[in-house]
């Protein structure tokens, strides 16, 4: 997949002009610098174990070249800002040059994930990332949501594309905690894959988590939709919508889909599952906006603050 490139002038007059040029791959000093501002931003919003800390769900819409005023290159400072207000965040919809260009200013962070389409870096990713300052990796890995979920790029019942899961297992530096990181997107057509693909991440985490579990992501579904009925029918281990637990009211929009048109209210499909071992103290849709005052993506972050 090739990298987009794309390139700004400006002019500005105090006293002399100057004219600098921004190449998407970083390949310039005046990006460089911006780098430099934004690397500051994410080493300097670290929380603290008291606070418990932030996770984050976020879709940031692929690099899509016919999205006009809404392409990668207009929104991706705006994207990378609204990371920085987590600890934990898991993504969708990343292609490789958009997760070259977040990895280029999270110089504290660990990222996690690979392509759907070939296991490495073809398609889409669902990554993982987190603070190196807060947590250390135990286990990662990626599963295809499918009949065959460790075949690279394998489809599964109704679905329109590969669709993928990634976990990691993360140890709290502070606290020697464990908490097991789940992060997805469900196929937007396929609605018996849908409903399989959770079926099948609450048997896994039955299967395989001994620690608390969180599970988020954009699953193309409503809340009280028979597919998160599904992610939350485990019997060893039942994930609940951090929604509902979080201990203060839940803050910001009510839908998490807006189309790059208006925001949907009824319309939450990016969610946060956890288990009973996790405590939510507050829960957060928020709407990053671009310079020109347009939508960061054509989904909202979710952001809730945990503990133990």
């Amino acid at each position: 997949m090739e990298d987009a490139r794309n390139s700004y002038d400006s002019s500005r007059k105090f006293g002399l002009t100057f004219r600098s040029t921004f190449v998407t791959r970083f390949m310039t000093f005046g990006f460089a610098t911006l780098i430099g501002i934004l690397s500051t931003l994410f080493m300097t919003a670290v929380s603290t174990a008291d606070d418990g800390f932030a996770v984050m769900t976020y879709n940031i819409r692929y690099q899509n070249e016919r999205d006009g005023d809404d392409r990668w290159v207009h929104r991706r400072d705006t994207v990378i800002k609204a990371i920085a207000e987590a600890d934990i965040v898991g993504l969708q919809e990343v292609v490789l040059s958009q997760l070259d260009a977040i990895k280029a200013v999270t110089s504290g962070w660990t990222w996690v994930g690979v392509g759907r389409d070939d296991g490495a870096s073809a398609g889409e990713f669902s990554p993982i990332g987190f603070r190196d300052s807060d947590f250390r990796m135990i286990d990662q890995d990626t599963r295809w949501l499918s009949e065959s979920p460790e075949v690279a790029g394998s489809k599964g019942w109704d679905a329109a594309l590969p669709r993928v899961f990634t976990w990691a297992i993360l140890e709290s530096k502070s606290t020697q905690t464990q908490i097991m990181i789940i992060n997805t997107h469900f196929d937007h057509v396929g609605k018996v894959a849908r409903l399989n693909s959770a079926k099948a991440i609450a048997r896994w985490i039955d299967e395989n988590a001994t620690m608390p579990v969180l599970c988020m992501g954009d699953f193309n579904a409503q809340s009280e939709s028979d597919v998160l009925s599904a992610a939350k029918s485990g019997k060893l281990i039942v994930l609940r919508d951090a929604r509902s637990k979080s201990a203060s009211s839940p803050e910001g929009p009510t839908g998490t889909w807006n189309g790059f048109k208006a925001m949907e209210p009824n319309s939450r499909i990016d969610h946060i599952l956890v288990d009973d071992r996790v405590s939510v103290e507050t829960y957060r849709t928020l709407d990053p906006r671009t310079p020109s005052g347009r939508f960061a993506s054509d989904h909202h972050p979710v952001v809730v603050r945990i503990g133990f």
